[in-house]
């Protein structure tokens, strides 16, 4: 069986360079939505189930691209097609989801004790994440296809930097925007114009950079994925040694999927507790109110965005160092290292009370944002080399990203009561799940 050829640095930076603006609508939902919903009426114990939503769609979506994709061959590619459907569907929801309170719609309770406007709120978040999933599973999905495996981690590095620059992007757009002048508050109930102009130069982007893959990349036909996966006329693995080695790959590689989906269950986990509660902890530390509607509350939010974006500075940094750390030392030491500094990271919020100084947290927390992006894809798609389903395997692997995070935000409004509702311990709680994430590190064997 044939090797992919080695690539280009540019032809890996095409491979992933749509993932840049996908990742900006990600950081764009993952750093508003919290604020989106409190400011809609939602109580503080009731965000963490509006985080359901997204992952569960990704569980549902991911495993069904994969399939999908890995018998789609078309003359606009394999993967392609999807990437284009899941853009084009994110950018019409992101142009309606920051309008939720300005449409007119009753602010009475509807149904579930949700209004209205929550409720068409919680729909375009819903028809938001799937178009995301949709649009971000063939990136990953391509690296699998097209990269051979010395060049994988260089090419998932590649694929965390992009996604970090992304999220760097995404997470200031608000702070910008109200620096610039446009309004950071508006009356209750409706989204400052900061935040929805932040969703319209962001559905932007992403349209742009989807174009730009689009045009640079060029799938493997499927004459030569045949080269690099043989298989017979009905699609099955060839017999003999090839066949053997397809079956012996997907054995070697179920361990590693259980494993790293252990360590992948506490790291998700942690980060949704992240990206629910920081708005409310960081208002509660840094400018000392509860109040969705006071002005410190629209401040933290903007706040939020700006610790994000140090988030992804830091990730981006790791990201690059990645190649070099896994040369160093074994992928799983620096692997469980930097779910270590993300560990710290969280639970140093607890003693913070000057803005400033969460740069500093939320540094060594994108230190395993990064380490999540890159390590678990590179165990995987290596056990996984050569096989002529990858995308159905990575699509099913999206479940130990999507289950943990359904986990956690069924067990937020409980553990926040247990916590005694303050929100800062709940960051301090998903510090402990990353040191726990760390230690389940040992278990994966290569």
């Amino acid at each position: 069986m044939k090797q992919q050829p080695n690539l280009s640095f540019w032809k890996l930076f095409n491979l992933s360079a749509g993932f840049f603006g996908v990742q900006i609508a990600y950081a764009l939902q993952s750093a508003n939505i919290s604020r989106i919903f409190s400011t809609l009426g939602a109580d503080p114990h009731q965000l963490s189930f509006f985080w359901i939503l997204p992952p569960l769609m990704g569980m549902v979506v991911q495993p069904i691209i994969g399939v999908m994709s890995d018998k789609t061959w078309c003359r606009f590619g394999r993967r392609i097609p999807y990437l284009f459907v899941g853009a084009f569907v994110a950018v019409a929801v992101m142009l309606l989801l920051p309008n939720a309170g300005s449409l007119g719609l009753t602010t009475q309770v509807v149904m579930w004790g949700l209004t209205g406007t929550m409720l068409f709120g919680l729909m375009s978040l819903m028809f938001l994440d799937t178009s995301i999933n949709i649009a971000m599973q063939p990136f990953k999905m391509m690296v699998g296809d097209m990269v051979n495996e010395p060049q994988k981690a260089t090419a998932y590095s590649i694929q965390s930097f992009l996604c970090n620059a992304g999220s760097l992007v995404g997470y200031l757009f608000p702070y910008i925007f109200t620096y610039l002048g446009i309004s950071n508050t508006a009356e209750a109930g409706v989204i400052p114009n900061s935040v929805i102009y932040s969703f319209y130069i962001g559905a932007a982007i992403l349209i742009l950079c989807v174009f730009y893959t689009t045009a640079t990349v060029r799938e493997y036909t499927p004459a030569q994925m045949a080269e690099f996966c043989p298989q017979d006329t009905d699609g099955d693995t060839a017999q003999g040694t090839d066949a053997a080695g397809r079956k012996g790959t997907q054995k070697s590689a179920l361990p590693i999927f259980c494993t790293i989906g252990l360590v992948q269950f506490f790291c998700w986990a942690a980060f949704m507790y992240m990206w629910t509660y920081s708005n409310g902890a960081i208002a509660a530390q840094c400018w000392h109110t509860t109040d969705v509607h006071a002005e410190g509350y629209q401040e933290a939010g903007n706040w939020v965005g700006v610790v994000f974006a140090v988030q992804a500075i830091g990730s981006v940094v790791w990201a690059a160092l990645i190649p070099y750390l896994t040369r160093l030392t074994s992928t799983r030491i620096a692997y469980a290292l930097s779910l270590i500094l993300g560990g710290v990271g969280f639970i140093s919020t607890w003693w913070v009370e000057d803005p400033y100084v969460l740069f500093l947290s939320f540094a060594l927390i994108g230190c395993a944002w990064a380490g999540m992006l890159a390590f678990p894809f590179i165990l995987f798609t290596n056990a996984l080399q050569g096989n002529p389903k990858m995308g159905t395997y990575l699509g099913l692997f999206n479940c130990t990203i999507c289950l943990p995070q359904i986990v956690a935000a069924l067990l937020g409004g409980t553990l926040l009561h247990a916590v005694g509702g303050e929100q800062v311990m709940m960051l301090v709680t998903a510090g402990i799940l990353l040191l726990g994430g760390a230690v389940c590190v040992s278990f994966i064997r290569k």
